[in-house]
């Protein structure tokens, strides 16, 4: 078992005893979708690093920060500690909605020309051969905690992808052009004319999605590459470490918060962390 692994058990076994605490920490984060699109992600980095610190008591963890994160090789935004064995986790956090959701960047530019050379349909061997390069080692480093939302439902959950298995299961990787699509009902490619880059599909044996490596050059934006999946179209190779979806609230007094800080001075916001903590070590008196 790795360390990240170790990490996914104990975070589940904490779950199951406090599910109310991380009902409330994730209500707060997805409630930063009010101030903005994309201010949940950034926010859920330093609030999952004082989950962590607060609650797992085998356990410390940093926010990398976005200046040292664009130093590091791999991407990761959050470092985790096991105490007792002092190994250090590397994760990135991911907050997607429940659909496609990018795993790696691919910064250099490496998995889509490997399969390129490859052809249109790979199989046997190449899959082996492709799986053990350079082109796939950095997969191989990165340590991914998406955090999935359903805002029409309000309902989040935190998906960890089995590489794993999806290394074990690959049985065909196909090419897909742009114009096209592969329909997972029919399990074959047809007309798509929102498709405008063509995209190497994942296989396993009964022909059902896993992933894909978008196309990209490195010049591209991020988003037009790198190795995608989807929550919904492979949730089979996902573990739930909620162990279900959980329902979280809008909190417009956690909003309103924001604002008044915002517009007030350092010593009532020490008053204020004061009393959080205050609430923080009562919670914990209660276990």
């Amino acid at each position: 078992m790795t360390a990240f692994e170790l990490f996914q058990e104990d975070f589940k076994s904490f779950v199951q005893n406090h599910y109310d605490i991380l009902e409330t920490t994730l209500s707060n984060i997805f409630t930063m979708r009010l101030i903005g699109n994309k201010t949940h992600g950034d926010l859920a980095e330093i609030g999952i690093t004082e989950f962590i610190n607060q609650y797992m008591d085998n356990y410390d963890c940093q926010h990398v920060g976005k200046n040292n994160f664009r130093t590091k090789g791999h991407e990761e935004d959050i470092e985790i500690c096991h105490k007792e064995t002092n190994k250090h986790i590397p994760v990135s956090l991911k907050a997607y909605g429940d659909g496609p959701l990018q795993l790696l960047t691919d910064k250099n530019f490496s998995l889509y020309p490997y399969l390129q050379k490859l052809g249109t349909k790979i199989v046997g061997q190449d899959i082996i051969d492709f799986f053990n390069s350079d082109a796939f080692e950095a997969i191989n480093g990165v340590n991914i905690m998406p955090l999935i939302y359903r805002e029409d439902q309000n309902e989040c959950n935190i998906m960890i992808f089995n590489f794993e298995r999806m290394k074990n299961d690959t049985c065909e990787i196909i090419y897909v052009d742009k114009g096209h699509q592969y329909d997972k009902k029919l399990k074959s490619i047809v007309p798509y004319k929102s498709r405008k880059h063509p995209i190497y599909i994942f296989l396993n044996k009964d022909g059902e999605y896993i992933c894909e490596v978008r196309y990209g050059d490195a010049e591209a934006n991020a988003l037009q590459r790198g190795l995608w999946t989807h929550t919904r179209n492979a949730s089979q190779y996902f573990n739930s470490l909620t162990g279900k979806w959980i329902k979280y609230t809008p909190n417009e007094t956690l909003v309103q918060l924001f604002r008044l800080a915002l517009n007030t001075t350092e010593d009532i916001h020490k008053t204020v962390n004061d009393n959080l903590l205050r609430e923080i070590d009562s919670i914990k008196k209660l276990w």
